[in-house]
């Protein structure tokens, strides 16, 4: 039996409370309402139950009044156990089974007259189920913390320049925010002015704090630790990365792992086994505490809890660690994978393009051919063009400044006309420019005054934390690594000697990475997929397992990965493989003690060693259980991996 909620198709049992407690954590104001009604039902029931048995040692002679003590008290405790196996019988479950069994030996306990067992059964029961309740909610801390976070006030920069204070879930798209040092960003957006360092532990587990500045996209929910920012919100609500976070943790709660579908599956017949059972038991020995220890001793609370607590606090850690899990199921597969694909722009490299040399060809110095590329370049949206425009915060002024398409931008300045572009552009000028230096990635000149002044050579940059995670990862098993991208084979092979990658598929389009991943699977390899999930998504899908890198992208990205990296350090790629095999041990050993359990007392029930109170004896021993395997699971909680710089 368990403590009972209530909703709008009736009161529940044990079944429909485990499932509210494992999926949504916290109780809401009618479960806990209800837990206080039984716990209180209860409370009373043990009262009447001292009473009675005081009653029958204070004075032998009057048993009867002993007996309506007992009786009053089991009454009480009758209503909420008989209503948990009714449900349990229309809406049949894992965990409605318990309710079943219970139900039957408190009715089996008032046919045969043992009305001390028919009251001390259930009420041993609800206090024990109170406990499992505090034990699973007090392993969803890192979640309900998350979930803190989507409430706070915002300080809304209005039209005439001053501020007021909205509660967050009035912003819309477009509002400008101020957030002063120590205030928590309200919403997800973009910094319009000012500089600061922002604590994103809540959301990605990192513990370097994230200097951010104008340009920079930021996420709600993290904390600014000094100076002032201006941030104009882009997405709020659901759409924003905490709210796809916290929609992403519920589904993965409501998953089932796959040993609670099996276990689903013969519910039924594991009931008629156990009813079986104890019938022989009587009819061998005619010993109703028997009959009645076998019903109480087989409820398979431990071994039906064990999976979904050690997925909570899998998920639960996950989340401390800024890695969302789709679901249950992935925890699992993750422990078996055994080949990596991973994708290069984006995952590998930050995806932005940065400045890598500059090649001076004549007497302009460096920090004129710097001011004069930026200003150039803040007039084009080709992603060269905005690489550098970001170089300086003050630009030269330009006048009939125009782009030509596909070669660059020419415009008048103080010192002549000046270009930046392609090698081709300076054709079309007839400026002479030297020979075009060798580079794998994009490259740009710049002339002034008809007079070509220097290369500028651009490239994406590796994460510095990649060829660390890829060593990792082989030392984690996934010794076939691949690196599967559509850019150049120069550039791709380049960055896979860097990172120390062999296999290389470079110039691959979706569709070819999506054949590569199934080759994969049908070479009998397990593999985890990894990308920015947007041009990968195909593949993300065809993999054992795939990753996205970070939350605030497109919403294809959680439409087509499986796990979410949110701060996207390729770190977390062995923290995932590592806390999944944690989880398989803590499962293993949850399911050794539920089972393992389960059959010792219905052994040491159907031998008689529990003695003359064998059913009240037996539920004491069932609770044990279940708290021990709820122990187990939350010795998870401990698990920490912090990133350092």
């Amino acid at each position: 039996m368990s403590v009972a909620t209530d909703h709008s198709h009736g009161s529940h049992g044990h079944a429909h409370h485990h499932h509210h407690v494992l999926s949504a954590g916290l109780l809401t104001a009618n479960e806990k309402q209800a837990a206080a009604v039984q716990l209180t039902l209860a409370m009373i029931a043990l009262s009447l139950l001292a009473l009675g048995i005081a009653w029958r040692w204070l004075a032998p002679d009057e048993e009867g009044v002993g007996q309506l003590l007992l009786a009053a008290a089991s009454l009480i405790v009758a209503v909420p156990v008989i209503r948990s196996g009714w449900h349990s019988l229309r809406h049949p479950s894992l965990h409605g089974i318990t309710d079943q069994l219970i139900a039957l030996a408190m009715l089996a306990a008032w046919a045969t007259g043992d009305l001390l067992t028919a009251a001390l059964l259930p009420i041993i029961m609800i206090f024990g189920h109170v406990l499992e309740e505090r034990s699973v909610i007090g392993s969803k801390e890192a979640m309900e913390a998350l979930a803190r976070l989507t409430r706070s006030h915002a300080r809304l920069i209005t039209p005439d320049g001053g501020t007021r204070e909205v509660d967050n879930i009035a912003l819309k798209p477009g509002d400008l925010v101020e957030v002063r040092a120590g205030d928590r960003i309200p919403a997800d957006g973009r910094v319009r002015e000012g500089q600061a360092s922002l604590d994103t532990a809540p959301l990605t587990g990192e513990s370097i704090p994230l200097e951010v500045s104008a340009g920079t996209d930021v996420f709600g929910g993290a904390i600014n630790l000094d100076g002032r920012l201006e941030i104009e919100v882009t997405r709020i609500g659901e759409d924003s990365t905490l709210g796809k976070v916290i929609a992403l943790m519920q589904r993965a709660e409501n998953s089932k792992p796959p040993i609670t579908r099996l276990l689903e599956r013969y519910a039924q017949q594991y009931l008629g086994f156990v009813l079986t059972i104890a019938a022989i038991a009587w009819f061998l020995t005619y010993n109703d505490q028997i009959m009645l220890a076998i019903l109480v001793a087989a409820c398979p609370c431990a071994l039906v809890l064990s999976a979904p607590a050690t997925a909570i606090a899998g998920i639960a850690v996950a989340a401390r660690h800024g890695i969302l899990i789709r679901s249950s199921a992935f925890l699992e597969e993750l422990a078996d994978l055994t080949s990596l694909v991973i994708d290069k722009t984006g995952t590998l490299t930050f995806g932005r393009l940065r400045l890598q040399e500059i090649r001076l060809t004549g007497n302009t110095d460096r920090e004129t051919v710097l001011a004069l590329a930026a200003s150039l370049g803040a007039a084009s949206s080709h992603p060269v063009s905005r690489a550098l425009a970001s170089l300086v915060n003050t630009y030269h002024p330009m006048t009939n400044v125009r782009e030509l398409q596909g070669l660059g931008v020419v415009a008048g300045t103080a010192a002549g006309e000046v270009a930046l572009g392609r090698p081709e552009l300076f054709e079309r000028l007839s400026v002479i420019a030297p020979l075009v230096p060798s580079h794998d990635g994009p490259l740009a000149g710049i002339s002034v005054g008809g007079d070509f002044v220097a290369w500028l050579l651009l490239s994406d940059t590796v994460k510095p934390e990649a060829a660390i995670a890829m060593t990792e990862l082989r030392a984690l098993g996934l010794n076939r690594q691949l690196l599967l991208t559509g850019d150049r084979q120069s550039v791709a092979h380049a960055l896979a000697r860097e990172i120390g990658i062999t296999d290389v598929a470079a110039e691959a389009l979706p569709a070819d990475k999506l054949k590569r991943v199934l080759s994969e699977t049908e070479s009998g390899f397990k593999p985890l997929v990894v990308g920015d999930g947007i041009n990968d998504s195909l593949a993300l899908k065809a993999g054992a397992v795939g990753i996205a890198m970070g939350a605030g992208g497109a919403d294809i990205a959680l439409a087509s990965s499986d796990i979410i990296l949110i701060g996207s350090d390729l770190r977390r790629l062995g923290t995932c493989i590592r806390l999944s095999r944690l989880c398989r041990r803590t499962l293993k050993t949850n399911v050794i003690i539920g089972l393992g359990w389960t059959v010792a007392i219905v052994a040491l029930a159907g031998f008689g060693f529990l003695g003359a109170a064998g059913a009240v004896v037996a539920a004491l021993l069932h609770n044990f259980s279940t708290l021990l395997v709820l122990a187990n699971a939350g010795r998870m909680m401990r698990y920490d991996e912090p990133l350092t710089a």
